[in-house]
């Protein structure tokens, strides 16, 4: 039986542990406005850098309320680290704003070329390169039809034995998205090539006339004497001005859609070779090797372009805030886990598979899985390696991917539900679609998919200013860039909550965010609109300053 004393001893002793743990937020959630509502005029070149942070209220754009949530109900508070999966195409842990945000493996001793933590990966100290020096890739179907066409090429449907069946459609159905996907390839290198020889030749032609590369719309007013060819020459210089600061930056940007269809036809598209066998010799199709690749994080590229997606992606989430260099990543108490996993091509299942349980087993609490693909010949191996997350207490934040269709109708891998069921496989794998900084009809970014079942919340995706390789920043966007801001908001969660479990915080993102402004326009075509409460599984837009009061609620 508990005496008095005993009892006064227990009550002071609870005084004394709320004394020390953290006040309650003096806060209200924010709320979404009635109408909708955007800026009157075009961003600046400072809001259009950090958009993503603002508040929809103080600055009628559709952030996530990031910068006012540090500012109200951060300022005097210490979180604990947490250490962030990037499963990407490598991160370089050198940039000048993540260089002092990145996972360091304590229990690896670098250099020494001996696997001292025993976790099958040798000086594994910032993560690991599951693709080794693979750079370049294939599309799936691609390898599909490599594997699958000598038993099925030209033989027709009643031909192939039942058992056999399934294996045929398979490859029928990768023909045919090869055969759509390979000439729309072809068709759009040769309109970029088209419009950049004219352009070129006009340029030429009035480079020659004025004297100078660069000129200005006046400048071509002021030509005279020329033929009506000429004249034609010169309307479309000055209708090309509105894509770039001048002629010579639109040539360049013309130029680098030549290359990059010209590089997709010649891997994505390549029949003949399998990088895999000639740059790793792992079999992609034997689960049992599983430690190969190595810890070259960043890949082999010295110029480091082939991180330039996950170094955009590492940014987002954990660039070192108020350092007084570049920007400001979403969170404050982030460690990046670099697992170099997708290629210039599709990524492999068990590349896939294998990083998510690395990250798991190595500590990571959130993971970003910001790449996808159509086709996918081993699901249910990533299938396994999102339940062993959900089972270890891991968010796994995944984008929704940037065809502008319908998930509830389409199959985009990965994904955390099989064909046909509605089961989810785990209960903390969140789907991210992407928008934009207008809280109106055009809230949803044209590209971004959406769906009511299979897409979950949406954030910041378009024209977003991150870190790229060797102490750069650029703009890129996507799904690939929602997904980051998101599992920023999730790290700041378990950071400052970590006592709430991976599920409570997949759950706190979806509830406590913004509803949206009513009618959107879908896949950026006016035609196709819906509610925004319709397109997703919670209707709402990510909203830290939200999202930690109702951390700050649930964790009472």
């Amino acid at each position: 039986m508990k005496t008095l004393k005993h009892i006064f001893i227990a009550f002071i002793s609870a005084l004394v542990v709320s004394a020390c743990g953290p006040a309650r937020f003096d806060a209200s959630p924010i709320d979404a406005p009635s109408a909708a509502v955007t800026k009157n005029v075009d961003l600046t070149d400072q809001q259009t850098q950090t958009w993503g942070a603002a508040d929809l209220g103080k600055d009628s754009i559709a952030g996530m309320s990031v910068d006012k949530a540090y500012a109200e109900l951060l300022s005097d508070r210490q979180g604990v680290s947490v250490i962030v999966g990037v499963i990407d195409s490598g991160v370089d842990i050198e940039h000048e704003d993540l260089k002092n945000v990145i996972w360091v493996n304590e229990d690896e001793i670098p250099g020494n070329g001996i696997d001292d933590d025993r976790n099958g990966y040798v000086d594994d100290i910032h993560g690991w390169n599951f693709l080794g020096d693979i750079v370049q890739e294939n599309l799936e179907y691609v390898r599909m039809i490599r594997e699958l066409g000598p038993g099925f090429e030209n033989v027709a449907a009643e031909d192939v034995a039942p058992e056999q069946k399934a294996d045929y459609d398979l490859y029928q159905k990768a023909k045919a998205a090869y055969e759509k996907d390979y000439n729309d390839a072809v068709q759009s290198k040769a309109r970029y090539q088209g419009m950049y020889d004219q352009l070129s030749a006009a340029h030429d032609l009035v480079k020659a006339k004025l004297g100078k590369e660069d000129y200005s719309k006046d400048d071509l007013a002021a030509l005279s004497e020329l033929s009506e060819e000429e004249q034609s020459m010169v309307e479309r210089l000055g209708q090309m001005m509105a894509f770039g600061p001048n002629i010579p930056a639109v040539l360049d940007r013309l130029n680098s859609g030549v290359a990059y269809f010209s590089g997709r036809l010649k891997s994505h598209f390549n029949l003949s070779t399998d990088y895999r066998a000639e740059n790793l010799g792992d079999d992609a199709n034997d689960y049992s090797s599983k430690y190969y690749g190595n810890n070259d994080v960043d890949g082999p590229d010295p110029k480091k372009e082939d991180a330039r997606h996950g170094t955009h992606v590492a940014g987002i989430i954990a660039a070192e805030r108020n350092n007084g260099i570049g920007m400001n990543g979403v969170a404050d108490n982030a460690k990046i886990m670099v697992v170099r996993t997708v290629p210039d091509g599709d990524e492999y299942d068990k590349d896939v598979a294998l990083a998510i349980r690395y990250c798991v087993n190595n500590g990571a609490k959130v993971l970003n899985t910001s790449f996808g693909k159509g086709f996918s010949p081993h699901p249910e191996w990533v299938w396994d390696a999102i339940r062993y997350a959900s089972d270890n207490d891991v968010l796994i934040v995944n984008a929704a991917g940037n065809d502008g269709m319908d998930l509830d109708k389409n199959e985009v891998y990965p994904n955390d539900v099989r064909p046909g069921e509605t089961q989810e496989i785990g209960n903390t794998f969140i789907t991210i679609g992407a928008s934009t900084p207008e809280y109106n009809e055009g809230l949803v970014a044209g590209f971004s998919n959406y769906g009511k079942e299979n897409v979950d919340v949406f954030s910041p995706g378009v024209q977003i200013w991150a870190t790229t390789p060797l102490d750069t920043y650029e703009y890129l966007q996507g799904t690939s860039m929602a997904a980051p801001a998101v599992a920023g908001v999730a790290a700041v969660i378990r950071s400052y909550f970590p006592k709430l479990s991976a599920a409570q915080v997949k759950q706190i993102l979806m509830d406590s965010g913004l509803s949206g402004p009513g009618t959107v326009i879908l896949s950026g075509d006016p035609n196709s609109a819906d509610d925004f409460s319709n397109i997703s599984k919670s209707g709402h837009l990510v909203n830290l300053y939200n999202a930690l009061i109702m951390a700050d609620q649930m964790s009472r």
